[in-house]
């Protein structure tokens, strides 16, 4: 096996698990773990692997696994932090693949239900025909995410008229760590 391609000791029996328990991407290579190492920020902490879950279920089942191992978990968006929250030594969710959806749109309700992997961009893209858009503007708008803001509590220059991500989110479906 190449190098570049093998998961460092004890970390192949998570990848092993992930690979028969989710339908996910299971990414362990050094190379896969080097780009999740970093953020926009300064801060570099190689991860233990990475999953692209392919579904809320993947998600489910990566959370029950790593509360069995103790093994922490870093769900991540665009990486656009400054400030190093999308890097530590866990296990990164990536939702930006698979989980980038627009569930649906209420205009009358002025009230979108999206997945978390789905771009700011995407989200303002998706609800342009409406006349609608969401007014909580980082400078990242084109790569961050919607969860990622969430985690956040993002803001950006209309924040003083709009408010901050908090102001602008009725609800969270969320999976907690005790699952």
């Amino acid at each position: 096996m190449n190098v570049l391609t093998k998961p460092s000791p004890g970390e192949s029996g998570l990848a092993d698990r992930l690979r028969r328990e989710t339908r996910g991407e299971v990414l362990f290579s050094p190379a896969d773990r080097g780009r999740y190492a970093t953020d926009a920020s300064i801060y570099q902490v190689e991860p233990h692997g990475v999953l692209v879950p392919r579904s809320i279920e993947d998600v489910q089942a990566a959370m029950a696994l790593c509360r069995e191992e103790g093994i922490p978990v870093l769900p991540r968006g665009g990486g656009t932090s400054q400030c190093g929250q999308t890097v530590n030594r866990a296990l990164v969710l990536d939702c930006t693949k698979y989980l980038r959806g627009v569930i649906a749109v209420d205009a009358d309700a002025r009230m979108a239900r999206v997945q978390p992997g789905i771009t700011l961009g995407a989200l303002n893209d998706a609800l342009k025909p409406t006349g609608l858009f969401f007014p909580v503007d980082p400078s990242t708008w084109q790569r961050c995410t919607i969860g990622g803001m969430a985690g956040n509590n993002s803001c950006g220059s209309k924040s003083i008229s709009y408010g901050l991500m908090a102001d602008n989110v009725t609800a969270i479906d969320a999976l907690l760590a005790d699952g």
